[in-house]
């Protein structure tokens, strides 16, 4: 899809400068498997118009241009030097206006338009569209002066750029998110012949015109602002490493440790996908960049076509949670939950890490079955060499990190403004270093063919200098605490260095003659050139959908209509917070069948995340919102091999031969792993860290959670130690039920929260810890007129008496008749922030109770089932396999 930070898969070196997407050998299916799967991503993430001549050049230019401006946004330098300063709103504009050039310029209209010479009529929707999006930042100081007061002018243009931002969306997205863009823009300007319940009075041109273009409440709203300051780089970060050769390192280092495995090549397709995560948010990209070469190598191991292709959507869809990367929805996630990207990769890693580890998991028990084998060994050594071979490659990386992290950590507060030139330094001298190792051992090959199990030494040393910009993202992100899109700056920049200089030094440091050395030096800028306008191509599509879900946004935010939509959610889930999950997870899976995952997440978390919140609260469980735009995030990455529309699953199965439809359907199947776990951290929040303020309690969730997803994907496939019976089955769900919320027997035995006399409130608040929260239930009546009963964790701040400590919260309270009753609200306050109204009753509070037993003991009957389990499955195996024998002997 085109939605998020991604890479296109890896090419060879004679790429030309007008076909960017030149693809490499046919893999050995010989059916142009991997050809077609190119197709795809070309139509999908890049454009797959390659016009020659002057207008390619143009292209070029252009992407080139984009790249160059992004980097100049992102970088100090404009402070520094003192000119070429944008505002966000002037940064948002550029962007779009190189967006929608492009959209017209490399997305031909229709599949029969031309690919290899652009129309005039697109140069001039090319050139109208850039113009409408720049007008913002042309105009800026005119636009300033009458704020809401649009001239016809300003109509004009807004109405022309609506108009061409839609068809932009259709070229380079397709027609679902136009069509949920248009319906929202027939609901902004004919609210008021809707029915009753979702009627309005409707909004004029000239109030819709500035609302959706001229103003930052619409398509130049917080998701294309997202889209400009952060997902740019970490798509260029991503195209720089891959134009420098990183993720065919990843393919090679995973096939070097998993390949013999049974299954092997399913396993290192999981493993590579994993990896490759690290660079790409892209399910479609991930599928054609390892799965070109991982696909047929599981056909000739004995995965059917469709099973080998399941498996690649599978891992590839999963490479959206991966952090650190995880897609542009993770930035999005930043600016609507208010936290840091270090917290959403903080939530995220859990659950991404069990789900792969389970999918792993899954390929193993789908070879057992199958009786396969793994692939044949380049060299035979023995069990302990490989051990010593992988801890080493271990101990260099983690080694490098310690270096980082503790050395770094150690020296910032003392060297102070010094620390980032002794850092560059330091990164300066371990790229030569690593380099010098890299020239050490056989170079990596141009393809990532694989007929036989790499050595694992000589794979894992060959690109060991590619984690040197993921070290100085993480470095930013947690220890310097950047934005995000200064990270993915420093990152890229680190990159543009590691590309242009890595085939120089590497023949240097092997002897090569001074023309082998310039030939290596013009390969390296030919390799940056390619990241630059790669990164352009790829982000096409994002900037297109960020704008156009600001439509969507826009249109919520002018109508009201995102409160209408709570209602009616609410009505139609009759109040049972469990059928509300599963109306926004098919909402989620319907609309991600169309809308590429960003634009997804944008819509649903827009209308159904608060939703999910409320709903939770009227049913006594306080839902993080981080823990709801997770859910929805989720399902809509699931989307992606969801039939009939999951492009992953149609880009697998060109590569592997089978059946698009099959091929999605057996994917989800392997994926429902994944569609449960949004449900159990709605439920048990520990899952995404939530509460978990140690390292032992965050070891102890992670193993206990791998143990339950691990036991539920041997129930799901039916499969254990040998195959399962239904009463085993029903056994293994009910053990991964208990593992994952063990809360839910436990509440049985004893509740979770005391409820206490309302009177006691000031009491209750005073015991409170500092900067502790207060569980309460509220009952009353909105301005409108609609009755409301909800759970509210109300913030205690400092020390002090219960009535001090309440009203630094913003209530006052009085006692009337044994009721407590809302006597008045500060402005701005938590508590008007929280919806408290006048006169509204605290009908309970709520403590814990400190008597209750801790969940996890029901962890061991369990554990004990899980044995049982085990045993009898054990004891089955083995009268098969002495049946087997004695059979054998007769």
């Amino acid at each position: 899809m085109s939605e998020d930070t991604r890479t296109t898969r890896a090419r060879p070196s004679n790429d030309t400068a007008a076909d960017d997407r030149a693809p490499p050998p046919e893999s050995e299916t010989g059916s142009g498997g991997s050809r077609a799967a190119e197709d795809i991503v070309a139509q999908v993430e890049s454009g797959a118009r390659t016009p020659r001549g002057i207008s390619g050049r143009i292209i070029i230019v252009t992407c080139v241009a984009w790249t160059l401006f992004q980097l100049w946004f992102a970088s100090p330098l404009p402070f520094v030097l003192g000119f070429g300063i944008f505002n966000g709103t002037e940064a948002r504009s550029i962007h779009l206006a190189f967006a929608l050039f492009l959209a017209f310029t490399a997305y031909p209209a229709f599949k029969a338009s031309p690919r290899h010479h652009i129309p005039v009529l697109d140069w001039l929707f090319a050139l109208a569209g850039a113009f409408c999006a720049a007008y913002l930042v042309l105009f800026n100081d005119a636009l300033a002066t009458r704020p809401g007061a649009p001239t016809t002018t300003d109509v004009t243009v807004g109405v022309i750029g609506l108009l061409l931002l839609l068809e932009a969306t259709r070229r380079a997205l397709g027609p679902p998110l136009l069509v949920v863009a248009l319906v929202f823009l027939g609901y902004t300007f004919g609210g008021q012949y809707m029915p009753d319940v979702i009627a309005h009075k409707g909004a004029s041109l000239e109030k819709a015109m500035s609302h959706f273009w001229l103003s930052t409440e619409g398509v130049f709203g917080v998701a294309l602002g997202v889209s400009t300051t952060m997902v740019f780089l970490f798509v260029a970060f991503g195209a720089f490493l891959e134009r420098a050769g990183a993720g065919l390192y990843f393919i090679r280092v995973a096939f070097a440790f998993m390949g013999h495995l049974r299954g092997g090549p399913a396993k290192a397709a999981v493993v590579s996908s994993a990896m490759t995560g690290l660079i790409s948010g892209s399910s479609i990209a991930n599928v054609v960049t390892t799965g070109t070469f991982t696909i047929p190598l599981m056909k000739k191991v004995g995965f059917p076509g469709t099973k080998a292709g399941a498996v690649e959507v599978a891992s590839s869809t999963n490479g959206q949670l991966t952090p650190p990367i995880m897609g542009a929805a993770a930035f999005l996630m930043v600016e609507y939950v208010g936290i840091s990207y270090m917290e959403v990769m903080k939530h995220a890693i859990v659950p991404a890490l069990i789900s792969y580890i389970a999918l792993v998991y899954i390929v193993h028990l789908e070879a057992v079955k199958a009786g396969m084998k793994g692939l044949p060994r380049a060299t035979v050594r023995p069990w302990h060499q490989a051990a010593i071979g992988f801890l080493g490659s271990f101990l260099v990386v983690s080694g490098m990190a310690a270096v980082v992290y503790y050395g770094f950590g150690w020296l910032k507060p003392v060297a102070g403004d010094a620390t980032p030139w002794i850092a560059a330094s330091v990164l300066l001298i371990a790229h030569v270093a690593l380099v010098w190792v890299v020239s050490r051992v056989p170079p990596m090959p141009e393809t990532a063919e694989i007929t036989e199990v790499p050595a694992a030494g000589p794979t894992v040393l060959s690109g060991l200098h590619f984690l040197l910009p993921v070290v100085v993202l993480v470095w930013c992100l947690m220890i310097e605490q950047l934005s995000p899109g200064l990270s993915a700056f420093w990152a890229a920049t680190m990159m543009v260095f590691n590309v242009v200089t890595q085939r120089p030094l590497a023949a240097r440091f092997r002897g090569l003659d001074g023309g082998a050395i310039g030939s290596a030096a013009w390969h390296g800028l030919t390799d940056l050139y390619h990241g630059t306008v790669m990164a352009a191509r790829n982000m096409i599509g994002i900037g297109v959908a960020t704008a156009a879900a600001g439509i969507i946004v826009g249109a919520v935010t002018l109508t009201g209509v995102g409160q209408v939509l709570t209602e009616m959610i609410e009505y139609l889930s009759g109040g049972s917070l469990m059928i509300m999950l599963l109306l926004t997870a098919v909402t989620s899976l319907l609309l991600g069948m169309g809308l590429p995952t960003t634009a997804n997440y944008i819509v649903v978390s827009t209308l159904m995340a608060p939703v999910i919140v409320t709903l939770g609260a009227e049913n006594g469980l306080i839902v993080p919102l981080i823990a709801a735009h997770m859910f929805v995030f989720y399902f809509g990455i699931l989307a992606d091999d969801t039939p009939p529309v999951g492009l992953a699953a149609f880009a697998a199965s060109a590569i592997s031969g089978s059946d698009p439809i099959k091929t999605g359907i057996q994917g989800f199947t392997y994926d429902i792993r994944t569609a449960i776990l949004p449900f159990l951290f709605i439920f048990n929040t520990e899952l995404l860290l939530i509460g978990v303020n140690s390292w032992i309690h965050g070891i102890v969730v992670f193993c206990f959670a791998l143990v339950a997803m691990l036991t539920f994907a041997a129930a799901t496939q039916r499969y254990f130690i040998v195959r399962c019976r239904p009463y085993e089955v029903a056994a293994l769900l009910l053990i991964a039920f208990t593992m994952f919320r063990p809360g839910f027997w436990m509440d049985m035995v004893a509740p979770e929260l005391l409820e206490i006399d309302p009177t006691r409130i000031e009491a209750m608040a005073e015991q409170v810890p500092e900067n502790g929260r207060l569980r309460v239930r509220v009952e009353g009546m909105t301005l409108e007129g609609d009755e409301v009963s909800k759970a509210v964790m109300l913030p205690m701040g400092g020390l002090g008496t219960g009535a001090e400590r309440l009203l630094s919260a913003g209530l006052a309270l009085r006692e009337e008749d044994g009721r407590v009753l809302v006597d008045d609200i500060v402005f701005d306050s938590t508590a008007d922030k929280l919806g408290f109204d006048f006169d509204w009753e605290i009908t309970k509070v709520m403590v814990k109770n400190e008597e209750r037993p801790p969940n996890q003991l029901f962890f061991i009957p369990a554990l004990a089932l899980l044995l049982v389990v085990w045993w009898t499955q054990r004891v089955r195996l083995r009268r098969q396999e002495t049946t087997g024998r004695e059979t054998g002997r007769a």
